[in-house]
């Protein structure tokens, strides 16, 4: 299916989303590959040929400047490998703010290297319980649960960096700073030659004077799915196309295409050999998802001496490894597992990366030993990007599906003890409690 230019490449602001766009892309039968970061020309060829590109980062966690930074190398490689739509890919809750994740930002700096004025920013992913209806996002408080308006979703509304206080999201990015964002409600949706007029009708106005067209798609249902594929997939015919969202824009254009899952996901089988978990979320959701996770060693870590103390993080190395050298599965975790708030003992930032480099020491100890670990789960946003940074992988291509909205992945590496590695990648609101069990192929 691949030509001179892949169908469709991909920014993910923070790598557990990255996963979730890759095995969408993958289970509909496309080539697909993500990457840690922009890829060498050797990592491209070293993949083979793909239909689909992606390219992990952390913009989630960013402040504007580092951001700039970061997404204009992306958007050049992106410009010279020129796929028809650029798709940044954001948080299914759009959970951001001006000073960190700013998505208005992040759009800016990608349009640039796009050639089509419209900038469609699709509101929903009803496959995760989440629903844009009107402009106002509305998201389930966990797999199955409750769905609430996002300004009054139990977890979002409080989020320790980026609590979200507007549900509708042209206001919300508006306060970002991205000016000029018009709307396609959904009752449009029905009618394909109204809702083409009104495309062209928006499109027409004011395209002397603005160099971006941003646009906030509702998405209710995933009927409209095929819907929305088919404005993206039109317009990016025209011009190459910058969409925004979650992993919702990918089934969009699946949809569009006829491409049903023609690779289903392969049933997960049972680890070879003992599994590391470790959960850095602060959510409710993996509180209890810890709480459940009784086939594991669950061990309690202190997050402010993990970032301190080098005797302590080496002590819980050696604990973490004694566990895994006698078969146990084992689960280390920072938050509380009662859902109380956690103490602002250290920076989210720090206890992620302290928490990466342990998992890495852990990784590299137990392949100093002869006995390399084979799959390894993660919760948190921030804790699974500087993870995979820190274990040096330059590329995860798609291995099987854990339960929505998270992934198995197949981890490549130039470290022969860590190509192959099955990685679980997952954020705080993803997963239903027994997912850490369903993580050992034995559920």
């Amino acid at each position: 299916m691949t030509t001179t230019a892949p169908l469709y490449g991909w920014y993910g602001d923070d790598f557990t989303g990255a996963t979730d766009t890759l095995a969408v892309l993958a289970q509909a039968g496309l080539r697909s590959m993500l990457f840690m970061g922009v890829p060498s020309a050797e990592a491209l060829a070293a993949a083979g040929p793909l239909d689909a590109v992606g390219i992990a980062g952390a913009a989630r966690a960013m402040p504007p400047e580092a951001m700039r930074a970061e997404m204009s190398a992306v958007g050049r490689f992106f410009e010279k490998l020129a796929p028809p739509v650029l798709h940044y890919k954001v948080c299914s809750t759009f959970d951001s703010a001006p000073h960190v994740g700013n998505i208005a930002c992040g759009i800016q700096t990608l349009h640039p290297f796009v050639n089509n004025r419209w900038v469609p920013i699709v509101g929903g992913q009803p496959s995760l319980g989440r629903y844009c209806a009107f402009s106002n996002l509305f998201a389930a408080a966990g797999t199955g649960g409750a769905v609430h308006r996002i300004d009054r979703h139990p977890t979002m509304r409080r989020h320790p960096v980026t609590p979200m206080g507007e549900a509708d999201l042209r206001l919300h990015l508006a306060h970002q700073g991205l000016d000029g964002i018009t709307a396609l409600h959904y009752p449009l949706y029905d009618s394909p030659d109204a809702l083409d007029a009104a495309l062209q009708a928006l499109l027409a106005h004011g395209a002397a004077s603005h160099a971006m067209a941003p646009t906030l798609l509702d998405l209710t249902t995933p009927g409209q799915l095929a819907t929305v594929g088919r404005l993206l997939w039109q317009q990016s015919q025209h011009a190459r196309l910058l969409a925004v969202g979650s992993s919702a824009v990918a089934q969009a254009l699946v949809a569009h295409w006829g491409k049903p899952a023609s690779t289903a996901a392969a049933p997960l089988a049972p680890a070879d050999g003992p599994v590391l978990a470790w959960a850095g979320s602060l959510s409710p959701l993996t509180a209890a998802q810890v709480q459940a996770a009784t086939a594991y060693h669950r061990i309690a870590v202190d997050a402010q001496r993990l970032c301190s103390d080098t005797g302590y993080a080496q002590g819980l190395r050696d604990a973490i490894c004694a566990g895994l050298q006698n078969g146990e599965n084992v689960l280390a975790f920072t938050g509380p597992t009662d859902g109380a708030p956690l103490a602002a003992a250290a920076s989210s930032t720090d206890v992620a990366q302290a928490s990466a480099d342990l998992i890495a020491r852990v990784v590299q100890a137990r392949a100093e030993r002869g006995a390399p670990l084979r799959r390894i789960g993660i919760a948190g946003g921030d804790t699974s990007s500087h993870a995979v940074q820190a274990l040096q992988l330059w590329g995860l291509s798609y291995k099987t599906t854990v339960c929505p909205g998270v992934t198995l992945s197949s981890a490549h590496s130039s470290e022969p003890s860590r190509q192959g590695l099955e990685l679980m990648l997952k954020g705080g609101q993803m997963g239903g409690t027994d997912l850490f069990e369903r993580l050992l192929g034995t559920a």
